[in-house]
């Protein structure tokens, strides 16, 4: 049966589409070179070398987050919401402040990691090295300084600026290199390869501030508007940096918890299986950035109509996309992990399970971006923290007896029950549909009251 789209509605969602098949296009390249990068440094490397690197990697990630204090997705909101209400300044100010924030908190938790390491050196094993902590904390700046970039941009409406440097010329100079030292005879370690991951983003990012100061963005930090951002900003931010660090966990976590209670090798087959997972996400999150600011614009200005347009589309070619992916990977999971190594190609079952879970993400739409981008970050954090925290507590539990099959299970049930839980939410109580069903609201052509 035809869904007759409102003629209101047609352009808006033909003008999101265009502009997420553009980001898709950036998002496909991207997976398809982190893709390259793992698979270069996995067959570079020993197992247990490989295992330092996604460990590192894992941990570099999260406390990036953390470094990020909940910035990226505040310019997101802020930019749209200041410009709104016309006070272009502001808006401005909130990138300055967003930016020097996440500087000044990457270099602080890079110093605390590395004292960690260091009181923790003297228990450490005979043959245990720390390397790959000290690597990690070198990664953190650039990790958390590009994903602030990329949203402060995304929020004035780039796409290529804001996408480019990191995602497609950082990814495809990582192995280019990697392979050009291996023929030279030199084989990085993970430490080296996390270190050489850190400087050339480091590079990356000079060229994309560069870019963008010449094209009209702003982009640049400053000190001055830092005191009355946070002042203003500072409750909304750490709620946005807990909403976001529990997904980041969701997706790290348990890297590092098998790499802990098990051993390093396990952990690198566990991170491979989830990257690839996590492929069947691509055309969802590519999406999500570009409507995360439209989202933002349309809820605070009232028009649900558009807003809820926007959830269906994202939704439903998410969907259409991850099905697609998932069926492919029953089907050939096997070859697609034996990329990595004969050793990885066992982890087809795990690579299913966690698959699974991320489904859901698809199924029930961009009920985070909506969450986050409304208002309704403190219900988000309770909601789908409370679910993936007692998941994490349960993975604890299991991975003795279990395993990585344990891990995998536990973390596509905590998935599935959390995706549903702020899915709900959002029909309920922000008045969106973000899940599947979403699409049939737009046959009705009415307007929604806003929640």
């Amino acid at each position: 049966m035809r869904l007759n789209i409102p003629t209101d509605l047609a352009g808006l969602l033909q003008t999101g589409l265009l502009r997420s098949v553009g980001s898709l296009g950036i998002k496909v390249a991207t997976a398809g070179l982190t893709y390259l990068t793992y698979v270069v440094l996995s067959r570079t490397q020993t197992n247990d070398e490989y295992g330092h690197f996604a460990f590192g990697l894992a941990l570099a990630t999260m406390l990036a987050i953390v470094a990020g204090a909940g910035q990226p997705l505040a310019v997101l909101r802020l930019w749209a919401e200041q410009r709104s209400k016309g006070d272009d300044t502001g808006a401005q100010s909130v990138i300055a402040a967003g930016s020097t924030i996440t500087i000044y908190a990457s270099i602080a938790m890079a110093v605390l990691l590395c004292l960690v390491a260091l009181v923790y050196r003297p228990f450490a094993g005979p043959n245990e090295t720390l390397n790959h902590i000290f690597g990690a904390a070198i990664l953190i700046l650039p990790l958390a300084l590009s994903e602030y970039n990329s949203s402060a941009l995304r929020a004035q409406g780039s796409l290529w600026t804001a996408l480019l440097p990191r995602d497609i010329f950082w990814r495809l100079a990582l192995p280019t290199l990697v392979l050009a030292l291996f023929a030279l005879g030199m084989v990085l370690s993970g430490p080296d390869a996390l270190v050489l991951a850190a400087a050339l983003l480091l590079g990356m990012l000079a060229l994309q501030m560069l870019l963008a100061t010449r094209r009209g963005y702003t982009i640049m930090p400053a000190r001055a508007p830092v005191p009355g951002h946070w002042n203003r900003w500072g409750r909304l931010s750490r709620w946005l940096l807990l909403g976001a660090l529990i997904e980041t966990a969701a997706l790290n976590a348990d890297v590092i918890l098998v790499g802990l209670m098990l051993d390093l090798e396990s952990s690198g087959l566990y991170f491979n299986a989830f990257r690839t997972a996590g492929l069947m996400t691509l055309f969802t999150f590519a999406i999500e950035l570009v409507i995360a600011p439209m989202v933002a614009e349309h809820f605070h200005t009232g028009n649900m109509r558009k807003a809820q347009a926007i959830t269906a589309l994202c939704s439903w070619a998410g969907f259409v996309f991850s099905l697609v992916i998932f069926l492919g990977f029953g089907l050939f999971g096997t070859e697609i992990l034996s990329l990595f190594g004969a050793s990885y190609a066992e982890g087809w079952l795990i690579l299913m399970l966690l698959s699974f879970g991320l489904l859901f993400d698809a199924i029930t739409g961009p009920s985070k971006i909506v969450m986050m981008m409304t208002g309704h970050e403190r219900p988000y954090v309770a909601i789908f923290g409370a679910i993936m925290g007692v998941g994490l507590l349960v993975q604890i539990l299991v991975i003795p007896f279990w395993g990585l099959i344990g891990a995998a299970a536990v973390n596509m049930a905590s998935r599935i029950c959390a995706q549903i839980g702020i899915a709900l939410w959002c029909r309920f109580r922000i008045g969106l549909d973000t899940s599947l069903l979403g699409v049939l609201w737009l046959r009705k052509g009415q307007d929604a009251a806003r929640a």
